[in-house]
Parts: C-alpha cells; sequence; structure tokens
C-alpha cells in the first residue's frame, strides 16, 4: 500500500506537485500517468524518500520510506536506469545490493534468471549495457529483497516488444501474489494492457483516479465524419449537445442510432460512428491532459 496525502513541492515559485492525495493497493498494477513536467517523478521520488516534501505525506506500507528497516526488503525501486554505477558488472551491483541488505547471494543469480541476464550480460561492464539491459538490470535489483510494494518510473524504455511482454507478465505475477505496483509510462497501449487502476496527473494536480474501466467508459457516442463543423450544427439543430474531442471527431450526448439518423437527414457522412463506452486510454489521456504539458520543466 502506497499512501499519499495533500502531497505538495514547491521549488521556489514553481509548484511541481500541488496537494495531490490517492492510494495505490495491494494486489494492483496502477498506472501513474501524465504529460512531461505533470510532476510525475517527482511525486515518485518523494514515495522513495529521494526528495523531501514541502508538505504533505506520502507513506509506503503505513511509513515514510526513510523510516522503513531496511526498506529494499520492502520496496522495490526503479526511478532511473541509467544511474546504475557504469564501471561495475551486472553481477557486482547486485551482489552489492544483496550485502546492503543483508540477502544471500543465491539471490543475485536467481534474479538475473528473473530478468534474462545471461551470466555472459552479468559479467559486462554496465557501461557496456544497452538501455534495455540496463532496464533489466534496475528492475532486477528493484525485485532482489522480494519487495511487496513496486515503484517503477518509465521500466520498460529500452525494451523490445518480447521485453515490454515479459515486463507485462512479471508486473502482473507480482500484483497476482498480493504485491502494490505503481507504474509510470509513456506506453499507454501497454499501461491499458496491465493496468487495473489509473491516475492521471497533469500540472502537477491529480485530473482523474479511478479503475480503468471507470476512466476509459465514456457518456454517448463518437462520431466523426466527412464535414464535423456541418455534423456539429445539424447536432445542434436537433438540440443533441456535441463537443470536438482532442482526438478528432465529436463526442455526443446521445445514441449513436439518433447521431446517425441526424447525420443522414443533412446528407453528411460518417467515417465512424459508435458507442463512447469504448475509448482508448489515448483518447481519454489526450482528454484529460490537453491543456496541461509542461515542457520547460522536467519533473
Amino acid at each position: 500500500m502506497i499512501t499519499v496525502e495533500r502531497l505538495t513541492k514547491r521549488y521556489g515559485p514553481f509548484t511541481a506537485v500541488d496537494d495531490i492525495s490517492f492510494e495505490v493497493k495491494p494486489g494492483l498494477v496502477t498506472g501513474f500517468l501524465g504529460p512531461n513536467g505533470a510532476g510525475k517523478t517527482t511525486a515518485m521520488r518523494i514515495m522513495a524518500g529521494l526528495t523531501p516534501p514541502t508538505s504533505g505525506t506520502a507513506t509506503v506500507l503505513g511509513r515514510p520510506y526513510s523510516a522503513l528497516p531496511n526498506p529494499g526488503r520492502h520496496v522495490g525501486v526503479l526511478l532511473d536506469a541509467s544511474a546504475q554505477h557504469a564501471g561495475r558488472t551486472g553481477r557486482e551491483v547486485l551482489s552489492l545490493g544483496a550485502a546492503l541488505m543483508g540477502i544471500d547471494k543465491s539471490r543475485v543469480a536467481e534474479m538475473l534468471d528473473v530478468v534474462g541476464l545471461t551470466d555472459k550480460e552479468a559479467g559486462r561492464k554496465v557501461r557496456n549495457y544497452s538501455l534495455g539491459m540496463r532496464q533489466r538490470l534496475g528492475i532486477a535489483h528493484a525485485l532482489l529483497g522480494d519487495p511487496e510494494v513496486m515503484i517503477l518510473d518509465e521500466p520498460a524504455n529500452g525494451l523490445d516488444p518480447a521485453g515490454i511482454r515479459w515486463m507485462r507478465d512479471l508486473l502482473r505475477g507480482f500484483a497476482g501474489e498480493g504485491g502494490t505496483v505503481l507504474l509510470s509510462s509513456h506506453l499507454l497501449n501497454e499501461i491499458e494492457r496491465v493496468a487495473d487502476e489509473l491516475i492521471v496527473i497533469g500540472n502537477g494536480t491529480i485530473v482523474a483516479h479511478g479503475t480503468k474501466d471507470e476512466l476509459l467508459a465514456g457518456a454517448g457516442t463518437l462520431v466523426r465524419s466527412t464535414d464535423d463543423d456541418a455534423l456539429m450544427g445539424a447536432l445542434a439543430e436537433g438540440s443533441l449537445v456535441s463537443r470536438r474531442t482532442a482526438t478528432g471527431g465529436l463526442q455526443v450526448e446521445a445514441e449513436p442510432l439518433e447521431v446517425g439518423r441526424v447525420a443522414a437527414a443533412k446528407g453528411i457522412v460518417l467515417t465512424e460512428l459508435r458507442g463512447g463506452d469504448t475509448r482508448g486510454l489515448e483518447e481519454m489521456f489526450l482528454e484529460l491532459t490537453s491543456g496541461s504539458a509542461r515542457e520547460e520543466v522536467a519533473a
């Protein structure tokens, strides 16, 4: 369990995280989404004890990360795969982690096998690793202490399709055994496949939080046509409320049959007509965050 309560982080006049509250529950994979600079990484660094909050609290298993006894045995963290010591071998990185956590060195070989790094690869210097190999090593380190909670920031970066599939199965298995997973990623299609719950952040505030099914359930009808302006006017004439979506087309507060009849009466050709309950994560994400991207500050 991860609990965030009224968490705020300011850097001078700039507010990176603005009074956010949420829970990440055990047995679930929770996707943490937002555009660049939205505050995801700052919030995750606070959860992992790397950045002090300005106000509010972030606890893991009921305590701040820094107050956990031997925290690596309880929380697996991967925030930056490139931060590993480039001059050590992969095996040395894990062996040092095991020694610091008081874990039997047999766990190192076990984790190398879990993440698919061969003996030869484990013996290479990290500076010679590809990004995908560094991600696998970082995940092995996060799992080393057999934690109850995983906090992962963009862990699929650099992984090939087979690696992404492996990652998905790993996280689903971890959550299926009662683990807590908080996962940040820009791979929205992958988040849609693996996540049970979603938290969407924009401009440092939570703009949506709920189960995947709840957030992806849209109301009314999504329609696209060869002339959306004319269609919007025709719908208004029929007292049907519509609005443009961030990904194109119109969201209409009416059933598809009713929308189709209006279009047919005006001779407007439809290119898509479907119930709003089938929208994808990308569409939902763009609608919620279209006005909240902050490219000038990476947070």
